[in-house]
């Protein structure tokens, strides 16, 4: 009697775990479905007139910090989003002082933090 009750307790708390380790799985799928979900698709802080901040690029300032002063000042929602938005879109973002608003989407930010090489006469 005690070796089938050890065999039932036993299957119990195995199929218990797999229960657990897959609704773990899901949770972690939404999540990151929803991440990268947001990173092509997520709106203005704003999406009034908004408003106007002065944003400050230094030599020295990488991505991580620029993300996270954006954030500092309103201007993104999430630093680590904008991080792998600026990541993937292409964008040089230079060193200089921008005049940006809450309105602007991130890759508004990137477009207007980019100053545009201009094309040589020929």
């Amino acid at each position: 009697m005690t070796k089938v009750v050890m065999r039932v307790l036993s299957i119990s708390i195995t199929v218990l775990f797999c229960v657990l380790v897959v609704c773990g799985l899901y949770q972690v799928g939404l999540k990151c479905y929803d991440f990268g979900y947001r990173v092509y698709t997520e709106p203005a802080v704003s999406q009034d007139k908004g408003t106007e901040q002065i944003v400050q690029i230094t030599e020295d300032m990488g991505t991580k910090e620029l993300a996270d002063l954006l954030e500092e000042k309103g201007l993104v929602r999430d630093a680590r989003l904008f991080y792998v938005q600026a990541k993937l879109s292409g964008f040089k973002l230079q060193p200089g002082v921008y005049k940006v608003s809450t309105s602007m989407t991130a890759r508004e930010l990137m477009a207007a933090m980019t100053p545009v090489e201009e094309e040589a006469e020929e």
